[in-house]
C-alpha cells in the first residue's frame, strides 16, 4: 500500500501544470564556457542516530553541477544530491542520491546487545515543480543499498524569498518508509531483547516515520561564495517513534542545526 502511495504522489506531481518558473536567482558570473561546479562544506549538530536524545557534530562535503550561464536552482539543505535530466520552466525530474547515517553500539552504551543498523546510500529519483514563483513542491523516492534494503521517500514544500544578497526558505516535511525499511531499521528480535533488559521484541511497520519543518538563510558574499545557516525539526511517528530504542533511550523530538559554505567555479569539459 505504501508503494502505491509513493508512486501516486509522483504521478500527481508529474501531472500538475508548471504554473511558474522557479525563483530567478541571478546567474553567477563564473568564467566558463562549459560547466559550473559548486562545492559545499557542511557542519551540522544532529542526533547521534534517529531517535537519539544525544547530539553530535557531523561534517561532510556535497557538490552540484550545472551548465555555465544557467540560473542556479534553489536547493534546500535536506535535499538529496540530484541532477535534473528533464527540465522545463517550473518543473524538473532526475536521479537523486542521499546518505542515511546508521546506529551503532558505540553511539550509546545502552544499545549493548542490539545489532548495529548500518549506514546506507539511497539512490532514487526526485521530482519538483513550482506552482508559484515563491513556492516549491518536491518528492524524493529512494531505495537503500548497503545498509537497509527498503523504499523510503520525502515529501516537502518550501516558501522561498530573495532580497539582494540574502535568500530565505522555510517549509514542512514528511518522511515515509516501506515494510522492508521498517524491519531493517526498527526491528528488535527476541534474541536482542533477551540480551538487553531495557527493550522488548518489536517488528516495524510501513508508514510515515516523521513530520516536521526545515528553514534556511543564505548570504552571497561574492558571486562565487556563499554561506547558509539552517535548522530543522521533526517529530517521529509510526515505527520510528514506537520502536523500543526510541522509547527507552531517546526522544520523538529531533532537532538539528547546521552551517554550509559554498564555492562555485567554472570547468571547461
Amino acid at each position: 500500500m505504501l508503494r502505491r502511495l509513493a508512486f501516486m504522489a509522483l504521478s500527481l506531481l508529474a501531472a500538475a501544470p508548471a504554473l511558474a518558473a522557479d525563483p530567478l536567482f541571478a546567474p553567477e558570473p563564473v568564467a566558463s564556457s562549459g560547466w559550473i561546479v559548486t562545492v559545499r562544506a557542511n557542519v551540522t549538530l544532529s542526533p547521534k542516530f534517529e531517535g537519539s536524545d544525544a547530539r553530535t557534530l557531523f561534517a561532510y562535503p556535497t557538490l552540484s553541477v550545472r551548465r555555465a550561464g544557467t540560473n542556479p536552482r534553489f536547493s534546500a539543505p535536506d535535499d538529496g544530491l540530484g541532477i535534473a535530466l528533464y527540465e522545463q520552466p517550473g518543473f524538473a525530474v532526475g536521479p537523486v542520491v542521499a546518505y542515511r547515517p546508521g546506529r551503532y553500539t558505540g553511539d550509546d552504551r545502552r544499545l549493548a546487545g542490539l545489532d548495529d543498523v548500518r549506514w546506507a546510500i539511497e539512490p532514487g529519483v526526485f521530482l519538483e515543480f513550482w506552482p508559484t514563483d515563491f513556492a516549491r513542491a518536491r518528492v524524493e523516492l529512494r531505495h537503500g543499498v548497503f545498509g537497509h534494503q527498503g523504499l523510503v521517500g520525502t515529501l516537502g514544500l518550501d516558501y522561498v524569498q530573495r532580497a539582494g544578497a540574502v535568500s530565505f526558505s522555510f517549509g514542512p516535511r514528511a518522511e515515509f518508509g516501506d515494510g522492508r525499511y521498517a524491519r531493517d531499521v526498527y526491528d528488535v528480535t527476541p534474541f536482542e531483547a533477551a540480551l538487553n533488559p531495557f527493550v522488548t521484541a518489536y517488528r516495524g511497520k510501513s508508514g510515515f516515520t516523521s513530520v516536521g519543518a526545515v528553514a534556511a538563510v543564505t548570504y552571497d558574499w561574492t558571486p562565487s561564495i556563499s554561506t547558509t545557516l539552517y535548522g530543522g525539526y521533526k517529530r517521529l511517528v509510526g515505527s520510528a517513534a514506537d520502536n523500543p530504542v526510541t522509547e527507552a533511550f531517546g526522544s520523538r523530538d529531533q532537532f538539528n542545526i547546521g552551517l554550509r559554505a559554498s564555492y562555485s567555479f567554472g570547468v571547461d569539459w
